[in-house]
């Protein structure tokens, strides 16, 4: 008789809570991130543009990732329209999809709790939260990653050959999502596959390098198909030096990451994260901002780093051009939960936080700017993986013989440990990219509240130590969720360490008889830990949240009330639009600029091609003058504009918007007697690039009688 498969409802509810955190409020989504909603605008209108990922629709350069998380938001804009809610719809259903694959994942080695309480922490992590509701590429990576983890441990399981070069093969396409991010699982896949699947070890050894070739075919398909094509037949590979992708793989999306980036800034980021170096260089780019033909201020400016003013951890907004620009990288603490030094700012995780990684060192991660979106669970994830192999242990097994559910612990200690490391000590990275390590704290602390239970009902030993870690687990977590939480909710946050203080007595009191009582134990411990990052990761679907610079905290609230929360797009000045689209004439480009964050909303807002110049930083070497006099010569760029960060740019593109300044004819398309013409954010909300601290200036330059001889 066939046995009747019986519904959990337990994560029925928690896939629901997760749909609703993740998708409610995405219809207020904006432009969501800008720069990959103006790349599935072009997309969308052609093959072409779909295949290289595009930015624009004349294909001229693409942005700084490979396509394939595109590809499925260009998909879904293809069905339902360009909008911000189609757009980030394929990050909602990946998110969702993370949770449920987390529950796959655990309950079958540690039980159905076990998988509930992974799913859920995993729903409940507040950058988890913050990334599945914008188009940020993040979301859709980590579900492939899951995914090449389940089908590894169905390959070990099953014994099957071909599910092992599926699993790798599933990395391969991960790292055409994000690049060198996707390797970052590696570790884990390769120590499980080697000390889980029971087969012999030559065949072990054989299957594996045949796994490395398929991760090598899927990886690298794709990239060496685009570096071989005629580079006059594709698009520019965007914040590229050389226009390879295989070079921008190793490059700004890889060992600058680690070291700090140095290309595709008009700069280099050197020392992030060092409180008293980035307090000299945010007093120099204070002054520089106000002289925007000084080149250190471009040199220390990062597009799409918030512009918010603000005291310690803050930045500051330079001119920007139509939409205007980042800001300027803001670094050290303010302390914590806050991002500027004052009570009452933008704290835990507020604006101004683009860059805000705390201090290098190995306890970076429990610090308030990344740990107020990430570390939430983080005590009981390391408590976890101790716990768990100890409780699953095999009796009379030599210390190196693992059970099965140890070697599962290995896997997610092996997915934790190198992630954490490399942000314990890179340079280069936005808040919100530690949603790498989100699947492995889920599934370390619902392995070890599962674990910690079992060691309870064995010997006295064994249920000291279980009560010992649940003991600091329950203080040292509530402490740390404090420390995140004081600047806005101290006395729940006092509350909540004192209630974890007796429930750590309690734990240690001798076993209550009624069950009644051991459950309320039970539910109590739970709540205590999850009240504070339930509420965090509310916030951004509370604020309707869809930023280019995701995070949460209740600072969206705020912005929420004042107008604030909600989808980030560069600004279009209308005016500037009708004009060049009135006198565009047979121009190939509406018009061009120097950096793709000015760009990009006018190609969502009209679906015409801007050229950006210089790429997604404006400082891409994408042409020599004399190939962009010869755009003008031929007609296929009329109008460009300058502004802001763009009059600071060097090499070749500085020379170009010298040549336009000096040869191009000045357009006054406002009606104003003034021919440099302001312009003002008709959108400035919280997350992104395009924020303006106030009016820009930017000017328009007519450049169909400039003399291309010169």
């Amino acid at each position: 008789m066939k046995k009747t498969r019986r519904v959990d409802w337990y994560l029925v509810g928690i896939l629901v809570i997760s749909a609703f955190l993740f998708g409610w409020g995405i219809w207020d989504a904006g432009s969501a991130n800008s720069y990959y909603t103006a790349a599935i605008t072009s997309m969308v209108q052609s093959w072409h543009n779909f295949w290289y990922g595009s930015l624009d629709p004349a294909g001229f350069i693409t942005v700084d990732k490979p396509p394939v998380a595109l590809w499925f938001m260009a998909i879904s804009a293809k069905i339902f329209g360009v909008h911000g809610w189609s757009v980030v719809l394929p990050s909602v259903l990946a998110g969702i999809a993370s949770v449920y694959l987390m529950y796959k994942l655990i309950a079958p080695k540690f039980g159905l709790w076990a998988g509930r309480i992974a799913a859920l922490v995993m729903a409940l992590t507040p950058t988890v939260v913050a990334n599945e509701r914008t188009n940020n590429m993040d979301a859709i990576l980590v579900f492939f990653l899951l995914l090449a983890v389940y089908v590894l441990t169905k390959a070990v399981a099953k014994k099957n050959f071909w599910l092992v070069l599926l699993s790798f093969a599933i990395v391969g396409i991960s790292f055409n999502v994000k690049m060198l991010q996707a390797f970052m699982i590696l570790p884990a896949m390769l120590v499980f596959y080697w000390i889980a699947i029971k087969v012999p070890w030559k065949k072990r050894l054989a299957w594996l390098a045949a796994g490395m070739v398929s991760l090598g075919v899927f990886t690298l398909a794709y990239p060496m198909s685009v570096d071989s094509v005629n580079k006059a037949d594709r698009p520019y590979i965007g914040s590229s030096q050389t226009d390879s992708l295989m070079e921008l793989a190793f490059g700004y999306n890889g060992s600058e990451r680690l070291l700090g980036q140095s290309t595709g800034t008009g700069g280099a980021f050197p020392g992030m994260g060092n409180k008293k170096k980035s307090t000299t260089t945010r007093n120099n780019n204070t002054n520089n901002a106000n002289n925007t033909n000084n080149q250190n201020a471009t040199n220390n400016n990062q597009a799409g780093a918030p512009g918010q003013a603000g005291g310690q951890g803050g930045g500051q907004m330079p001119a920007g051009g139509p939409g205007g620009q980042g800001g300027q990288r803001p670094t050290g603490n303010g302390g914590p939960g806050r991002m500027n030094g004052r009570r009452g700012g933008m704290r835990g995780g507020g604006m101004g936080s683009a860059f805000a990684i705390g201090n290098p060192g190995p306890f970076r991660l429990f610090q308030a700017d990344l740990g107020s979106q990430i570390g939430w669970f983080l005590p009981l994830s390391i408590l976890g993986t101790l716990a768990g192999l100890i409780a699953y242990r095999r009796r009379q097994a030599k210390w190196y013989q693992l059970s099965d559910q140890q070697k599962n612990v290995v896997l997610w200690a092996g997915w934790l440990v190198p992630i954490y490391g490399f942000f314990s000590v890179a340079s280069f990275f936005h808040p919100y990219y530690t949603i790498m390590l989100a699947p492995a704290i889920a599934a370390l602390t619902a392995i070890g509240v599962v674990a910690a239970k079992k060691m309870l009902g064995e010997s006295k030993k064994e249920n000291y130590l279980a009560k010992g870690m649940i003991t600091v687990g329950l203080v040292g977590t509530s402490a740390l969720q404090a420390y995140y939480s004081w600047s806005y909710y101290p006395v729940l946050a006092a509350i909540l360490v004192v209630i974890a203080v007796a429930l750590s007595v309690w734990w240690w009191l001798p076993k209550p008889e009624k069950p009644q009582l051991r459950l309320s134990r039970m539910i109590l411990s739970a709540l205590t830990v999850l009240v504070l990052p339930a509420w965090w990761a509310l916030t951004p679907t509370i604020a309707h949240s869809s930023a280019q610079i995701p995070f949460a905290g209740p600072s969206l609230l705020s912005q929420k009330s004042s107008g604030m929360a909600g989808g980030m797009g560069s600004s279009v000045d209308t005016k500037l639009l009708d004009y060049t689209e009135k006198h565009q004439g047979n121009a190939k480009y509406l018009f061009g600029v120097s950096d793709a964050s000015t760009a990009s909303g006018y190609i969502i807002k009209s679906g015409k091609a801007v050229m950006a110049l210089g790429g997604f930083n404006g400082t891409d070497p994408t042409m020599t003058l004399n190939q962009f006099k010869k755009l003008v010569a031929e007609g296929q760029i009329k109008y460009f504009v300058i502004g802001g960060r763009g009059k600071s740019s060097t090499g070749q593109i500085g020379k170009i918007l010298t040549w336009v300044e000096e040869n191009g004819k000045k357009v006054n398309y406002d009606g104003s007697s003034n021919s440099t013409t302001t312009t003002t954010t008709n959108n400035t909300r919280q997350g992104g690039m395009g924020m303006m601290g106030g009016n820009q200036s930017s000017s328009l330059y007519d450049l169909s009688n400039a003399d291309t001889s010169k």
